[in-house]
C-alpha cells in the first residue's frame, strides 16, 4: 500500500509536469462533458456481496467534437456492455490503473450536444477490495449491512466532486434490508425482495446508499429528527448521537441558513471507512468516529456540509478549500459557541498549525494532492479554515456572517470557485480583496515579522515609530499591533505590504510593549510556531510508520527549541515503539526536564518510564514512576487508570510479529 502512495505521489508531479503537452494530445479525440442525469438500476444482495446494474448515463459535451469520454467505475464491478438507448453497442475499454473506463462516441459530440449510454456491470464488494480513495474503504457489502458511498464509484462517476448531476437509485434488495439513501425513497415489496425508488432531483452527489436491517432508532432534538442505525456497542450512544445532531444542526442553521434537510439518517459503517462521510441527508460515521458517545466537533464538521458540499460544491477540485475549510471552520464555530475563549485560541492555533505543515502546493492547485491524504486535509482543510479565519479579521464580523451565509445561498444547487468567493467578499468590503485571495489561495508560504519600533513623546502623548519586515514580495494584509501602556493596552491596525512597511501610530499612554499580530489573525511563522508544525509534520510521517523521517522533524524542533517537552516526548515515543528502551528512558527524561507543555506530557512520561522499568525487571522503580503519575492528578487519555492497573499488575512488553 505504500508502495502505491509513493507511485501516486511520483504521479502526481509527472502528472503535473507533462499535462500540458498531454492536453495537447487529446484534444483531438478526447474532451469534457457535462454529465446531467444518472439513472442507476441494482440488484444489491448483502448475502453475496454483489452488485448487478445498470446505469443510464446523459450527459453533453463541453468542448467540440469529441470522440470519447471517460468514466471511473470501481475495479470491482466489471463492465459487461455499453450501449445508446437504441440497443446498439459503444466501444469501451478497462483502465484499472486509475479506476477508469472510457467509450467511443461515434461520430464524435459537437459541442453542446447531448448523448445518452447505458453501462450495464456487475462484480462484489466486500470491502476487502482495493479503494479509488487510498487506503480508505467507502464500500462494502455484508450480510448483515452494506454502504456503498459515492467515492466509492460503485456506479459511473466523471467530475469527482466538481460535476453534479440528478439522479435515480433503484435498489433492489433481499426481503428484510431497508435501503437508506437521503433522497426521496418510495418502496415496493414482493417475490421476496424489496424495491427502492431513490430520487434526487436537485442536482448534487446522488448515489450514496446503506442497507440495513430493520429500522432505526429515531431520536428528535431540536426540531430535527434523525434515525440512527448504529450495531452492536455503537447503539448505546444512539441516543447521545441524536440529540447532539439536533443541536449542531440548530447552531449551524443560524450561520448558514435554513439547512437543507431536517430529516438525518446516521448509518454506522465499519472499521477502515472514513470517521464522517456527508452527502444528502445522511452521515456516514464509522465505529471508531462513533465511540462512546457523540463527537460535536466531528458532527459540525460533516453537517456543515450540508450546506458546503452538498448543497454548493466546488467547480473544480482546486477549490476545495471552500467547502473542506469551512468544514473545518465549522469545529470553530461550534467551539466559540460551546466553550472558554481559551479553547477558541488553541483551537484556531492548532489548526494553523497544521495549515503549515504542507508549504506547496497553493491552495489553488489542490487538485495535485492525493484524496483523503494527509497532504490533502492539511492543505483544503486546515489551510481552507485559516483563510476563512482571516477573511473573518479582514471583513469584520457582520460582513463575514452575511459572507457564509450568501455562499450556499447564491450558489444553491450550482457549483463555486475561488474567483466566485472572491467577488462576494470583496462586494461585502467594499474594495477588491484580490489581493488577499492572492497571497492565500493563489501563492505558497507565509510570512515571519521581524518589529523594530523606537517612541517618542509628543504633546498629546507618545508616538511609535516603526518597522515591520518579513520575506514575502508579494504579501499585503492588515496586521494588528498591541501597545501595552501604563493604562489600559490600545489595538492598531497598519496595512503590511510587501519586505518592510513602516509605520506611524499615536497613544496616550506611555508605551511599554509592542507585540504584532497578539491574537493570531494571520497564518505566520514565529519561533513556537516552528517548534509546533515540525513537531506535527513528526507525528504525521509517524502515523504512517516513516520513523526516520519522523525523528528528522522532532530534531528540527529541538533545534530551534532544546526544551520543548512535546519534542522529546516524540522521539521518546518512536524509540518505545522501536523497543530501544534506554533511549526512550533518555527522552522520557528530557520531557521530565523540559517545559512540560501541554501539561499532559508530565503524566505520561512518568507512565511510559514505569512501562521500561517492568520491562526491565525493575519493578520497585516501575513503581515509583507510577505513583509519581498518581500525583500530577492529570487523567489526559485516563493517565490514571492507567498508572493505577499497573501499580496492581506489571505493564508486559507488547510482542508484534517479527519480535
Amino acid at each position: 500500500m505504500q508502495k502505491r502512495r509513493e507511485n501516486l505521489t511520483a504521479a502526481a508531479i509527472l502528472l503535473a509536469l507533462l499535462a500540458p503537452a498531454a492536453m495537447a494530445q487529446r484534444t483531438a479525440s478526447a474532451g469534457r462533458i457535462d454529465v446531467e442525469e444518472v439513472r442507476v438500476s441494482a440488484d444489491v444482495n448483502p448475502r453475496t456481496q454483489s452488485i448487478a446494474a445498470k446505469a443510464r448515463v446523459r450527459f453533453t459535451a463541453i468542448d467540440d467534437k469529441i470522440g470519447s469520454a471517460t468514466f471511473e467505475l470501481h475495479n470491482a464491478m466489471t463492465v459487461t456492455g455499453v450501449t445508446y438507448l437504441d440497443d446498439s453497442r459503444v466501444d469501451s475499454s478497462r483502465n484499472p490503473q486509475d479506476f477508469s473506463f472510457r467509450v467511443s462516441l461515434e461520430p464524435p459530440m459537437a459541442k453542446g450536444s447531448t448523448r445518452e449510454i447505458v453501462v450495464s456491470y456487475e462484480g462484489k464488494l466486500t470491502g476487502q477490495e482495493e479503494s479509488p480513495v487510498y487506503g480508505i474503504k467507502f464500500a462494502a457489502l455484508r450480510p448483515e449491512y452494506g454502504f456503498l458511498m459515492y467515492p466509492s464509484r460503485w456506479f459511473p462517476v466523471a467530475g469527482y466532486t466538481a460535476d453534479r448531476y440528478k439522479s435515480e437509485f433503484t435498489v433492489t434488495v433481499p426481503d428484510g434490508y431497508t435501503v437508506v439513501s437521503g433522497g426521496l425513497e418510495t418502496t415496493k415489496k414482493g417475490d421476496g425482495k424489496s424495491t427502492t425508488v431513490c430520487t434526487f432531483n436537485s442536482p448534487g452527489f446522488g448515489g450514496s446508499l446503506a442497507i440495513v436491517p430493520g429500522a432505526g432508532k429515531k431520536v428528535p432534538s431540536g426540531g430535527v429528527n434523525s434515525t440512527i442505525y448504529f450495531r452492536g456497542e455503537s447503539a448505546a450512544a444512539a441516543e447521545s448521537w441524536g440529540e447532539e445532531t439536533g443541536k449542531v444542526l440548530g447552531l449551524l442553521t443560524a450561520q448558514f441558513g435554513l439547512a437543507p434537510a431536517s430529516n438525518i439518517a446516521l448509518v454506522e459503517t465499519e472499521d477502515g471507512a472514513p470517521n464522517g462521510y456527508a452527502s444528502p441527508g445522511m452521515l456516514f460515521l464509522s465505529p471508531h468516529g462513533i465511540g462512546k458517545e457523540a463527537n460535536t466537533k466531528l458532527l459540525a464538521n460533516q453537517l456543515s456540509r450540508h450546506w458546503y458540499g452538498v448543497l454548493t460544491s466546488p467547480a473544480s477540485r482546486n477549490h476545495l478549500w471552500i467547502t473542506n475549510g469551512m468544514a473545518r471552520y465549522a469545529e470553530l464555530l461550534l467551539t466559540e459557541q460551546t466553550q472558554s475563549a481559551g479553547a477558541v485560541e488553541t483551537e484556531v492555533r492548532d489548526t494553523y498549525v497544521e495549515a503549515l505543515t504542507i508549504d506547496n502546493p497553493p491552495l489553488i492547485q489542490a487538485s495535485r494532492l492525493e484524496d483523503y491524504s494527509p497532504e490533502y486535509w492539511a492543505t483544503t482543510a486546515a489551510k481552507g479554515a485559516a483563510v476563512y479565519q482571516m477573511l473573518r479579521n479582514v471583513l469584520g464580523e457582520d460582513n463575514f456572517k452575511k459572507l457564509i451565509k450568501a455562499i450556499p445561498e447564491r450558489f444553491a444547487n450550482k457549483s463555486i470557485s475561488t474567483d466566485d468567493v472572491t467577488k462576494m467578499a470583496s462586494e461585502l468590503a467594499g474594495y477588491d480583496l484580490g489581493f488577499f485571495f492572492l497571497q492565500w489561495i493563489e501563492s505558497s508560504g507565509a510570512p515571519q515579522f521581524k518589529l523594530e519600533y523606537t517612541v517618542y513623546r509628543t504633546n498629546k502623548g507618545f508616538r511609535i515609530m516603526g518597522k515591520i519586515q518579513q520575506d514575502l514580495d508579494t504579501f499585503r494584509m492588515p496586521v494588528d499591533l498591541k501597545i501595552e501602556t501604563e493604562g489600559n493596552p490600545e489595538m492598531k491596525r497598519v496595512d503590511v505590504a510587501g519586505p518592510s512597511s513602516e509605520f506611524v501610530v499615536e497613544t496616550f499612554g506611555k508605551p511599554k510593549k509592542v507585540e504584532i499580530d497578539p491574537n493570531l489573525r494571520v497564518l505566520r511563522m514565529s519561533s513556537s510556531m516552528r517548534v509546533a508544525v515540525a513537531i506535527r509534520r513528526g507525528e504525521m510521517f509517524t502515523d504512517i510508520g516513516e520513523y526516520g523521517e519522523a525523528l528528522k522533524e522532532f530534531q528540527k524542533a529541538l533545534e530551534v527549541s532544546r526544551n520543548s517537552s512535546l519534542a522529546h516526548y516524540r522521539v521518546a515515543d518512536i524509540f518505545f515503539l522501536q523497543n530501544n528502551y534506554q533511549a526512550a528512558a533518555n527522552e522520557f527524561r528530557e520531557v521530565l526536564n523540559g517545559d512540560i507543555e501541554p501539561k499532559w506530557t508530565e503524566v505520561w512520561a512518568h507512565i511510559n518510564l514505569g512501562k521500561i522499568f517492568d520491562i526491565t525487571g525493575q519493578r520497585d522503580r516501575a513503581v515509583n514512576e507510577y505513583n509519581l503519575a498518581v500525583r500530577t492528578r492529570d487523567n489526559t487519555q485516563g493517565a490514571q487508570e492507567e498508572a493505577a492497573k499497573y501499580l496492581k499488575d506489571p505493564y508486559k512488553r507488547q510482542r508484534t510479529a517479527g519480535n
